[in-house]
């Protein structure tokens, strides 16, 4: 795939994520959902409407919700948990831990409002450490998608994945990147353009922004190529390993700690198999702040700006 032109319409992986729960749910009856009273916000409401008899609002109890989910998983179900990232990674880890990964169970754990683009609610909120936390924990998948396309596909072949998942999803609207035909892989990395000034390897809602940067690069005669690591865990080694060899630069960029993250990840690929310069681009281990999301990602360095310097430089 080399050339991205956005859709005028933005969305929501949020958004996109209760869309593709309500229609999962007509096609497999064994999914279930449970949320901790933020159905609205994580748009699970609209598989609530739908499939009252198979939607659980735990309430806010979110080591409660896993818990369930867990039961859940034991009866042949599949729960799709739901709730903010800073609840679902952070005050449920735990369970996380001990009651899902630890036996293996077919647990979904949907996380939205994930990163700094959460926005004006605050630090406190804006969870930066999750993908850290989920790729350490044995059993676990870990999914961050970047668009609406992406989105639809994961929260349907997840569910064919027999044990637990961490999916990844956003506040923010973000352009519609993929058409329909677009075909997606868990554990293989997208690689967007052939460009060999540099490789721009991005997740979630940055992985807009890094093709931003390759379109404007293109009008300075510097041709790079954007790689949407929509898998976190496993991780596409030959990919990382084929950009390193082929490519003048290296820069990972996301909505997240550069600490345990992404960019974590892609530094251990190459320190066993090619050694490699990697540039990180993400939260510098601090606490984020509230603003606009938009002038969140400039204030934290991880807009498509950002990148522009970093190979240009």
């Amino acid at each position: 795939m080399n050339d991205i032109v956005f859709k005028d319409e933005k969305k929501a992986t949020r958004q996109s994520y209760g869309e593709a729960l309500a229609e999962l749910g007509e096609k497999n009856e064994n999914v279930v959902v449970l949320d901790a009273d933020l159905a609205g916000a994580t748009k699970t409401s609209i598989f609530a409407k739908k499939f009252p008899e198979r939607f659980f609002d735990i309430g806010i109890a979110e080591a409660d919700m896993i818990g369930t989910a867990a039961g859940f998983a034991t009866c042949g179900k599949i729960p799709y948990a739901s709730t903010f990232g800073m609840f679902a990674a952070g005050r449920a880890y735990d369970q996380i831990r001990n009651s899902v990964c630890y036996p293996k169970l077919n647990v979904k754990i949907c996380a939205t409002h994930c990163g700094i683009t959460v926005g004006e609610d605050g630090a406190t909120h804006q969870m930066i450490e999750d993908i850290s936390m989920m790729r350490t924990v044995p059993n676990m998948t870990v999914i961050s998608v970047s668009d609406d396309t992406q989105t639809r596909w994961a929260v349907e072949e997840i569910s064919k994945i027999n044990g637990p998942v961490y999916l990844r999803l956003s506040r923010l609207a973000t352009p519609i990147i993929y058409d329909e035909n677009q075909k997606f892989e868990i554990g293989k990395m997208v690689q967007i353009g052939e460009g060999t000034d540099a490789t721009v390897f991005a997740t979630g809602v940055t992985v807009s922004e890094a093709i931003k940067a390759k379109n404007e690069l293109e009008k300075q005669g510097i041709n790079i190529r954007v790689v949407d690591i929509h898998t976190i865990k496993p991780i596409d080694k030959d990919m990382i390993i084929k950009c390193a060899k082929e490519t003048k630069k290296l820069i990972s960029i996301e909505d997240h700690n550069v600490i345990g993250g992404l960019g974590s990840a892609i530094a251990e690929v190459l320190t066993e198999e090619y050694p490699k310069k990697l540039v990180r681009l993400g939260i510098k281990d601090t606490f984020g702040k509230s603003g606009k999301a938009e002038e969140l990602m400039k204030y934290f360095g991880i807009n498509y700006e950002s990148i522009i310097r970093e190979v240009v430089d």
